[in-house]
């Protein structure tokens, strides 16, 4: 990272630490929801569907835990250069990817049921 320009306020610089901290947790938590996912017993889902869901939660996983780094340093070098913050422009595949996993399983439990 650059450590260039002024250093911020500490309390900017740790909120950005724990937002960082929130996409791994999140991150974690995705990779968990893939993980049991695919080990449901075959029965009791439709095969495919169940693998869907355990991949696109993993890629969901992966995306948060690979742009959770980039994220913060972007973030603390705006802090430091005073510029205006870069924008969340996931924010869409995180809401409407866990929005489709959401439906899917929704879809698996009625025909399940």
């Amino acid at each position: 990272m650059d450590v260039e320009g002024r250093e911020p306020d500490p309390r900017f610089t740790l909120a950005n630490e724990r937002t960082f901290l929130t996409w791994l947790s999140t991150s974690l938590a995705l990779s968990a929801g893939g993980v049991a996912m695919a080990a449901v017993p075959r029965g009791i889902f439709v095969p495919w569907m169940r693998t869907a869901l355990a991949v696109v939660l993993v890629v969901l996983a992966a995306v948060a835990a690979v742009l959770a780094y980039p994220r913060w340093r972007n973030v603390q070098r705006a802090l430091r250069h005073q510029a205006p913050l870069p924008g969340l422009a996931l924010a869409p595949v995180f809401g409407y990817g866990v929005a489709a996993v959401a439906l899917l399983a929704l879809v698996l439990i009625v025909v399940a049921g």
